[in-house]
């Protein structure tokens, strides 16, 4: 634990009874994954998949398969988060398994490229959807997304309570909005709207794409991870969290698999896959042009609700690295009265607006933002996985009342999709990965000035 004094007053103690408390139920942190998962890119990634696949069946089993494989990842990170439940996650997973080294590349991936990235991006997508409804200039998804952190992050510095009620109100809406997407492409759909949209449409391919059709399908799974980061504060994880990261999986399955079938009856598989915005060219070939506008606002509260759960989520991870790391300890402070660690969202937050400030000057936020992001996201994925069978192996005697069904098969699945998703993005993405793999590598030779590591029993909590 970070040593207290010469630290702002106001901050909380640092004392070993400041740690964060269980105060989310099943209900919550099904919510929280939900809300992660289901973002902008179930709005676009769809006609994508379209554009790769022979068939609406192999789309469609395309997108049942996607649900099987993140479900696969989420039984592995079930059994870690319930076995060693910690407020860093994959931080403390990566520690307890490798070592300092690797882990402190992890936390210094999360506080510079993994969440902020993302929430950069989301809020490049809610600046480019709220400036379809109100436009405020030619910066106006910039200034959009610079809001949108600026007051998420000051919402969950209020305290977890807040941020968790924000969480639900939002996924509730986003998921609702979802549903009248369904109702409407199932029971409205005109009969010449797939012609009209498929007259301007490419051909789809004569034999299905999988390896690109599965890295969108991926893409717009990705999320439901970052439960692990609340791993400590959910009611009884043990039970809840395997729960409700299974019914999460379900939910989003079912609710995607239902949304592309309301694409297909609206658009066809060939205006899918010609559209380029087509949740909006089904709304408009539906209820006309005021369905575009009613989309564009749906998309915003999309990305306002995995934006504030990734600011939520991304602070735990920075909080559990100060605590462990000299040169980063005021990050480590947890602010009991508010029940938030404080420094970490607001060092979260300045970085995240620092990266809305690169898409702004490069004049492609979203794009920037995702090749950024991808490679050390799918790096760290192939070690978290790997880390399962080191602690298997190193702590055998540790109780795991959750184990990975089919054992190492699962986790061995796992792996191979998270390594085939890595290769995927570095040969799909262009100068952004580069840059995202700079800034890690200036992760390593802060390893030379960093001083000890904290050897407290923390770096054992929940073992």
């Amino acid at each position: 634990m970070p040593a207290s004094g010469a630290l702002p007053s106001g901050v909380g103690d640092t004392t070993a009874n400041n740690q964060p408390r269980p105060q989310l139920s099943t209900l919550d942190t099904i919510a929280l994954v939900v809300g992660l998962v289901i973002g902008a890119g179930i709005f676009s990634a769809p006609a994508l998949v379209a554009g790769n696949a022979a068939t609406p069946s192999h789309m469609l089993m395309a997108w049942v398969f996607g649900g099987l494989l993140s479900l696969v990842g989420a039984m592995c990170y079930a059994e870690l988060a319930t076995a060693h439940p910690h407020a860093g996650g994959d931080y403390h997973y990566l520690r307890l398994a490798f070592g300092d080294k690797v882990s402190f590349l992890f936390a210094w991936a999360r506080l510079t490229i993994i969440p902020t990235g993302s929430i950069a991006l989301l809020g490049y997508v809610f600046g480019d959807y709220a400036s379809q409804v109100i436009n405020i200039g030619p910066y106006s998804s910039a200034i959009y997304a610079a809001v949108m952190v600026i007051v998420l992050t000051a919402i969950n510095i209020i305290g977890l309570k807040s941020g968790k009620w924000t969480q639900n109100l939002l996924t509730l809406l986003e998921v609702g909005g979802v549903v009248l997407i369904i109702v409407a492409g199932l029971l409205l759909s005109p009969a010449e709207a797939p012609a009209a949209a498929a007259s301007a449409a490419p051909t789809t391919p004569a034999v299905t794409q999988w390896g690109l059709v599965l890295i969108f399908v991926m893409l717009t799974y990705g999320g439901w991870n970052e439960a692990a980061y609340v791993s400590a504060e959910v009611i009884g994880p043990r039970r809840t969290l395997p729960l409700a990261l299974f019914w999460s999986l379900c939910i989003v399955t079912a609710l995607y698999l239902l949304v592309n079938l309301a694409y297909l009856n609206g658009l066809g598989m060939s205006g899918m896959a010609g559209s380029s915005a087509v949740a909006a060219d089904t709304m408009r070939a539906l209820v006309g042009p005021q369905g575009a506008g009613w989309i564009s606002t749906l998309i915003a509260i999309s990305a306002l609700t995995s934006a504030n759960a990734t600011i939520l989520t991304g602070a735990r991870t920075n909080f559990a690295f100060g605590r462990d790391t000299p040169m980063f300890r005021a990050l480590g402070v947890w602010n009991t009265r508010k029940g938030a660690p404080v420094n970490a969202l607001l060092a979260q937050g300045a970085i995240a607006l620092g990266l809305v400030m690169l898409g702004a000057v490069t004049r492609s936020g979203f794009a920037t933002m995702v090749e950024y992001t991808a490679p050390v996201f799918w790096l760290f994925f192939v070690l978290t996985g790997i880390a399962l069978f080191v602690l298997r192996r190193r702590m055998p005697d540790l109780p795991r009342r959750f184990k990975v069904p089919l054992y190492p098969l699962t986790p061995l699945v796992f792996c191979a999709s998270s390594g085939y998703l890595l290769y995927a993005s570095l040969v799909h993405t262009g100068i952004g990965a580069l840059v995202g793999l700079g800034v890690l590598a200036s992760g390593a030779v802060l390893l030379l000035f960093r001083g000890p590591s904290s050897t407290t029993a923390d770096a054992n909590h929940g073992s």
